[in-house]
């Protein structure tokens, strides 16, 4: 009566610790299928929820780098059956995982997998197969999980091999669970979406720095002066100069809508074509391709007959379609200038996870930027008499648009040498390569570097060149400390740009991010936190947890958030994804809620199952901030690349303490 009693009460507490956060995407189905003779197929399908989908035996990356690989484990012995061959899967292409970054082999909806066996003796034979994956969607990933299943060959029966619950079982079992206390007294934390706003403006910037190119700058009083001249009244070319503008606007809108039409195919596919290896390589030589077109040894134009047919049809048509003609030949006769722009705006827009729309606000921006001037000069034509004159000073702003072209370069390398870990651009490379170009930069704009479409050198240094010369010296000294293996090679205003602090020349291996001391075990953690005085930070995280990287990398190594980690805090990394094997008395098996029964076996069997437990969730990385009576601090947060936020959540959690 006793172990009853004891059962129901360690069922309840588990069950009242899951909410509909915890997912469990994907089921197994196992059975044993007859071939010829003595030779059968084990057929192990799995069936995965929409939107999930799970890996293939393959390992890809290096390891802890990338995805968790399906394994298969069997009761194969030389007196019952032997495997005749590795576990069979389907042939697919690799696709490219946005959480790992890599060119990976997943499944989605269903797959079965075979395993071809010989049975040796058949009588009584029940094969037993287990298998050991991870499932993810396309922002986060699950712990990994071990399913058991035995199967009677002579009646074909299926059942899960899960075994039988103790009362040692349930004694370790109610060991997991902690009394967390105060999550009501935490809202929700509202995400807002500034993507396309950000873009929008990053485009619109595109387009003023576009107006400063010798292509366009030009145009803006001849063009206006011509609408303003050549009408049958003052009205009707405002109008008309007012109609051009829109039209620009309308063209470089325009230019995004076959995007939409391939992202309609296929929703993922500029996710996936935008982030690949090769493409980001392509992105690189068109970069520099374009930066030294910048620099003035050649000239990237469309052919000279487009331009030709558009201004002759502009001319013979007349009217509306006159005016749209008029705006095309401009978008094709200045594509020298604006086109490394706007390659830079196609590469920054793709590689974001909104795709196409994100370039149709960044194309909007852009077009609207370039209409502007044409709309309000006609508008005010007095204002053209405050325009400078054009002048060496366009080919100056060129041959800077050609360094910035240059640096950005090497970004779509980075990418690149990340995801195949080639070494190439370690962290202090590509801040080497950026001080070369703000160099370069400063040299150029002072007078020491000439380019071949440069005019005589003044005699005295123009203001603007002065300014921006001073600006770039002023950035060479920021990025100087980045070479060094110190706390000030973390460059605060260039976060994400450079690689992260880990892929460096230095040796950065530690056992706890960033060199931070970190709890690997929970109660280890609590004890700790009793004998400072100080609240705890759990970080439920993976080795194979790319966003854990992230935030490790990118937030966390923020000055501010690291000092605060570090001193205020008690940090406790519960790895949900170590396979390192729990000593035989700390093996159990576990009850789930959802029925049947887990293996607790590893490590991270355990911190994945107890962070199911105590805080209704399983997915990394995972932050809760307790004190050592387990109040918890403030509202437990996931994947947070905000680091003002961040910033502010664990400051929150401080003042809450202090209370």
């Amino acid at each position: 009566m006793k172990k009853f009693v004891f059962f129901l009460s360690a069922l309840f507490l588990v069950q009242i610790s899951f909410s509909q956060e915890f997912h469990d995407p994907v089921s197994w189905e196992v059975t044993v299928e007859k071939e010829s003779g003595n030779k059968y197929n084990i057929l192990m399908t799995a069936t995965i929820d929409e939107g999930w989908h799970t890996y293939s035996q393959k390992q890809f990356g290096e390891e802890f780098e990338g995805p968790i690989p399906t394994e298969f484990t069997y009761n194969a012995s030389e007196s019952t059956f032997k495997l005749l061959g590795a576990t069979q899967e389907p042939e697919i292409q690799p696709i490219y995982d946005p959480v790992f970054e890599l060119d990976v082999v997943y499944f989605s909806d269903k797959v079965t997998f075979i395993q071809p066996i010989e049975v040796i003796k058949p009588d009584g034979l029940k094969i037993i197969a287990e298998v050991y994956y991870s499932v993810c969607d396309e922002e986060k990933c699950l712990p990994p999980d071990t399913k058991t299943f035995e199967v009677d060959l002579a009646s074909g029966k299926t059942e899960a091999a899960e075994g039988e619950i103790t009362e040692e079982d349930l004694e370790k079992s109610a060991k997991l669970t902690i009394n967390v206390k105060g999550e009501e007294n935490f809202a929700p934390v509202e995400e807002e979406d500034k993507g396309m706003f950000t873009i929008f403006l990053l485009g619109f910037l595109g387009g003023l720095i576009a107006l400063l190119t010798p292509c366009v700058f030009p145009m803006i009083p001849l063009t206006v002066s011509f609408f303003t001249k050549s009408a049958k009244n003052k009205q009707n070319g405002l109008a008309n100069a007012v109609l051009y503008g829109f039209f620009i606007f309308l063209i470089y809108v325009l230019l995004s809508v076959p995007f939409h039409l391939i992202e309609g195919v296929d929703e993922s596919i500029l996710n996936t074509i935008s982030t690949n290896v090769y493409l980001n390589v392509v992105f690189f030589i068109i970069f520099v391709f374009f930066a030294f077109s910048f620099f003035g040894y050649y000239e990237i134009t469309l052919p000279q007959s487009w331009s030709a047919k558009m201004d002759n049809k502009a001319t013979s048509i007349g009217g509306f379609v006159g005016v749209f003609f008029m705006a095309l030949t401009l978008a094709i006769v200045s594509f020298s200038c604006t086109g490394p722009i706007l390659g830079g705006l196609l590469g920054s827009s793709l590689s974001q996870d909104a795709g196409a729309m994100q370039l149709s606000f960044g194309m909007g921006g852009f077009g609207l930027a370039l209409a502007l001037p044409f709309a309000l000069f006609a508008l005010f034509p007095n204002w053209l008499n405050s325009l400078p004159k054009s002048g060496g000073w366009l080919n100056t702003v060129k041959v800077v648009l050609g360094f910035i072209e240059l640096a950005l370069a090497f970004k779509f390398l980075s990418n690149a040498d990340l995801v195949e870990h080639w070494g190439l651009l370690k962290r202090e490379i590509f801040i080497g390569i950026w001080i070369v170009c703000a160099l370069g930069l400063a040299l150029y704009l002072f007078g020491f570097l000439r380019f071949p479409h440069d005019g005589p050198k003044a005699k005295k240094l123009p203001k603007g060149n002065l300014i921006v010369g001073v600006l770039s010296i002023a950035f060479f000294l920021y990025l100087t400390p980045g070479l060094t293996n110190t706390k000030h090679a973390n460059l605060k205003l260039l976060s994400g740009f450079p690689p992260p602090l880990f892929y460096s020349l230095y040796d950065k291996g530690t056992s706890a991010p960033l060199g931070l001391e970190a709890y690997k075990d929970f109660y280890e953690g609590l004890e700790a936190a009793k004998a400072s005085g100080k609240p705890m930070m759990i970080d439920f995280t993976g080795w194979a947890c790319v966003n854990c990287r992230k935030m490790e990398e990118q937030v966390w190594s923020e000055p501010e958030i690291f000092e605060v980690i570090s001193k205020d805090y008690i940090l406790v990394s519960l790895y949900v994804d170590d396979r390192k094997e729990l000593q035989d008395d700390q093996k159990f098996n576990f009850l789930k809620p959802t029925g049947g029964i887990k293996k607790i076996k590893t490590v991270g069997d355990r911190w994945a199952t107890f962070q199911t437990v105590n805080f209704k969730n399983n997915s990394q990385p995972y932050y809760i901030l307790l004190d050592s009576d387990l109040n918890l601090l403030n509202k437990p947060v996931g994947y947070t690349p905000d680091a003002d936020e961040y910033l502010e959540w664990l400051q929150t959690g401080i003042a809450n303490f202090k209370k």
